[in-house]
C-alpha cells in the first residue's frame, strides 16, 4: 500500500512527554513523577474507542445524509502507471474537498483487480483500519464504485463509514443543484444508486402481518407480510417512477424551445468538457451570460443557452452543459439525459480542455467516453484548450502535436477568443441562402428578421424601400422571394 501525500495537513497525536529534572533523584521523586504522569493522563483529551456512533455502528449508513469531515482516501491501481493512479487520487481529493471534507491521508494499492470481498483485501483493510484509528478519520472514500457486499464488509473491518466515488459525486451534485429539474435529476440518480444498497437489521426485518390478530386478515391479507426492507424498496420504486414522470414533463418545455430554434434554423453550439475546465467562464466571455464561475468541481449543473454571433454576423446559440469526470456514474448520465440532449442535438461541440491540468489527454479520453455513451460521438468537435495563461509549454506542445486543429484560449484574459469565433464560423454548417431584395418600408418586420437571423452583406436605403444583400435561412428566404431584385 502506497501512501500519497495529498496536502500539508499532518495529524497530531495525543501523546505527551514529561520533563524530568536530572538533579532530582530518589524513590520519592519517581513517585512524584508517576503522579504527574497520571494527572496529565486524566487531564488529556483522548479518544475512547467504541463510543462514537460513526466508529461503532455504521449499519444502514445510506439512510443518513453524507457528513464528510475527516476522510482517508483509498484507491486500487489496476492498470497504467503510478502517476496515473496518483492523478486519479488527486482528483478524488478535489471531489472530497468540494463536498466539504478535510483529507487526512491518501493511499493506493497495486492489484490486478479489486478484491471482491473488501475492495483492497483483508490484510490491507486491516492496515487501513489502523490508519483510520491513528488519524481520527470518520470516513473512508474509495476511488471506485463498490458493490453492496464490498461496502458492507469494508465497513465491518475499518469501523467507520465507507463511501465510494459514485456516492461522493452524487453528494456534490445534490449540494449544487439549484433548479427544480436539476434537483429532480439528482434525486433520481441518488435513489437509483441507493436501491440495491438498502439493508435492514434487527426489528427492521420483522414482517408486518395482515392484522394484529395472528396475521389472519382475510382473503388477500394472509401470509407473512412485508419486511421493512421490502416496504422501503417499494416506496423508492414508486418515488423513482414519479420523478421520471416529472422529468418527462419538464423536458417538454426544453424540447419546444429547441424545436423553435430548429424551425428558425439557428445553428446550435454546445460547450462540453471535463469539470472545472472553464466552460462557464468561456460562455461568459463570449456571450456575457453571467453564469456562476467558481474554481470547484461541478460548480454549475443547470444548462444555460445564450445567443452569439460569428465575426461575419451569423447567429448561433451557445449552450453550457454539465461537466464530465472520469468514471462518471451511469445513474447521473441516465438522470441528466434530457440535459445532455443539448450536446446530442448540437451542430458543433466545443470540447473545452483544461490546459493547466497535468494530464489533459486523459480528460479528453474520459469526455469522449461520455460522448459515445450519450450518442454524440459523430457530432463535429472543435477542441478548445483553455487556461493557456496558466498552462506549461511542454503540455501545450504535446496537445498541438496530437490535436493540430485545436484552438488555444484563455477565458480569464480573453486571449484567443477572436480566433475561436472564427473557427466556430468555419465549422458551422451552412443553412443559408444568398438573397438580394428590395423591401418596402412597410415591411420593417422582414428587415428586422434579416438582421436577427441572417448575415448582412450590404444595406442601402432607397426611395422605394430598403435594398438588402444578405445570407438568410431557407425559411426566411422563401418569404423574401417576392421581393427579390437580382438572382444570385
Amino acid at each position: 500500500m502506497t501512501r500519497t501525500s495529498l496536502n500539508d495537513h499532518t495529524p497530531r497525536t495525543g501523546s505527551s512527554a514529561v520533563a524530568v529534572d536530572p538533579a532530582r533523584t530518589g524513590p520519592d521523586v519517581d513517585a512524584v513523577d508517576q503522579g504527574q504522569l497520571e494527572l496529565q493522563d486524566r487531564q488529556a483529551l483522548r479518544r475512547v474507542q467504541g463510543l462514537s456512533t460513526e466508529l461503532h455502528d455504521i449499519t444502514e449508513v445510506e439512510y443518513r445524509s453524507l457528513r464528510l469531515e475527516r476522510v482517508v482516501l483509498i484507491g486500487v491501481w489496476t492498470s497504467g502507471t503510478q502517476q496515473d493512479a496518483d492523478n486519479s487520487l488527486f482528483e478524488l481529493k478535489q471531489l472530497a474537498e468540494t463536498a466539504g471534507a478535510l483529507v487526512l491521508e491518501g493511499l493506493t494499492q497495486r492489484r490486478s483487480r479489486p478484491d471482491p470481498a473488501t475492495y483492497v483485501g483483508s490484510g490491507k483493510a486491516a492496515e487501513l483500519r489502523d490508519i483510520v484509528e491513528s488519524t481520527g478519520a470518520d470516513t473512508v472514500i474509495c476511488d471506485g464504485e463498490l458493490t453492496p457486499g464490498q461496502l458492507r464488509q469494508l465497513e465491518d473491518v475499518v469501523g467507520v463509514k465507507v463511501i465510494d466515488r459514485t456516492a461522493l459525486i452524487l453528494d456534490i451534485f445534490a449540494q449544487h443543484a439549484r433548479s427544480r429539474e436539476g434537483k429532480a435529476q439528482v434525486e433520481l440518480a441518488q435513489l437509483t444508486y441507493l436501491l440495491p444498497r438498502l439493508r435492514g437489521w434487527g426489528e427492521a426485518l420483522s414482517r408486518q402481518a395482515g392484522t394484529s390478530g395472528g396475521g389472519n386478515g382475510g382473503v388477500g391479507l394472509r401470509g407473512p407480510g412485508e419486511t421493512k426492507l421490502e416496504t422501503d424498496r417499494r416506496r423508492i420504486n414508486a418515488r423513482m417512477a414519479k420523478l421520471r414522470r416529472q422529468l418527462a414533463h419538464m423536458a417538454v418545455a426544453r424540447d419546444v424551445k429547441r424545436d423553435r430554434r430548429r424551425t428558425r434554423q439557428v445553428p446550435a453550439v454546445a460547450i462540453a468538457g471535463y469539470t472545472n475546465a472553464g466552460k462557464s467562464s468561456l460562455l461568459n466571455r463570449i456571450t456575457g451570460a453571467g453564469v456562476l464561475v467558481e474554481d470547484a468541481l461541478f460548480a454549475t449543473l443547470d444548462p444555460t443557452v445564450r445567443r452569439a454571433h460569428t465575426p461575419d454576423g451569423r447567429l448561433f446559440t451557445l449552450s453550457d452543459t454539465v461537466g464530465f469526470v472520469r468514471h462518471l456514474p451511469h445513474q447521473l448520465v441516465e438522470a441528466f439525459r434530457s440535459t445532455l440532449e443539448e450536446v446530442t442535438d448540437a451542430d458543433l461541440i466545443l470540447h473545452v480542455v483544461d490546459g493547466s491540468h497535468p494530464d489533459p489527454e486523459q480528460q479528453i479520453a474520459s469526455v469522449r467516453e461520455v460522448f459515445a455513451e450519450i450518442g454524440a460521438a459523430d457530432i463535429p468537435e472543435l477542441i478548445v484548450v483553455n487556461k493557456v495563461d496558466a498552462a506549461e509549454e511542454t503540455v501545450l506542445k504535446q496537445l498541438r502535436t496530437k490535436y493540430p486543429d485545436a484552438v488555444e484560449v484563455s477565458a480569464h484574459t480573453g486571449e484567443g477568443i477572436p480566433e475561436l469565433l472564427r473557427a466556430i464560423a468555419e465549422a458551422l454548417p451552412e443553412f443559408e441562402r444568398e438573397v438580394s431584395v428590395l423591401l418596402p418600408y412597410d415591411r420593417g418586420d422582414l428587415v428586422s428578421r434579416v438582421h436577427q437571423e441572417g448575415r448582412i452583406l450590404s444595406e442601402e436605403y432607397t426611395g422605394e424601400g430598403t435594398a438588402l444583400h444578405a445570407w438568410v435561412p431557407p425559411l426566411l428566404a422563401g418569404q423574401l422571394d417576392q421581393y427579390a431584385t437580382v438572382a444570385r
